[in-house]
């Protein structure tokens, strides 16, 4: 069975967004990358704790203004031959995070945008 893995909030302002959360709930945010466009949160007191982790993200056109989790697969190509025989589109084409995996944005048949994630260290 597949799992979300990771959430994505997308922001105007990344650092303004991430001291709310910070401020708020506690989360450990740091950079991942140059500048402040993408940010990891970690949003666990202690290894083991229910929930996921995930990122604070600049906003741009190709996302909408909402949270977007990304779903755990064993394969993005087939997971997005599944979406498009479901009814859903793929809104952002698969593609490689290097070192760390795949992943690919789609959209299911009532509008919501999700994300798909493969882990693979030898992606490029």
């Amino acid at each position: 069975m597949s799992r979300p893995v990771h959430f994505e909030i997308f922001a105007d302002d990344t650092q303004r967004a991430a001291n709310f959360f910070s401020s708020v709930f506690g989360w450990q945010i740091n950079s991942w990358g140059e500048g402040d466009a993408y940010l990891m949160c970690s949003t666990s007191a202690s290894e083991g704790d229910m929930g996921i982790d995930g990122a604070i993200a600049k906003r741009d056109t190709n996302y909408p203004q909402a949270v977007i989790n990304a779903i755990d697969v064993a394969s993005v190509d087939e997971y997005c031959e599944k979406i498009i025989a479901a009814g859903g589109t793929i809104t952002v084409p698969k593609m490689a995070v290097p070192t760390m995996g795949w992943v690919a944005y789609f959209t299911d048949t009532e509008g919501n945008t999700h994300g798909l994630w493969q882990t693979d260290p030898n992606a490029a």
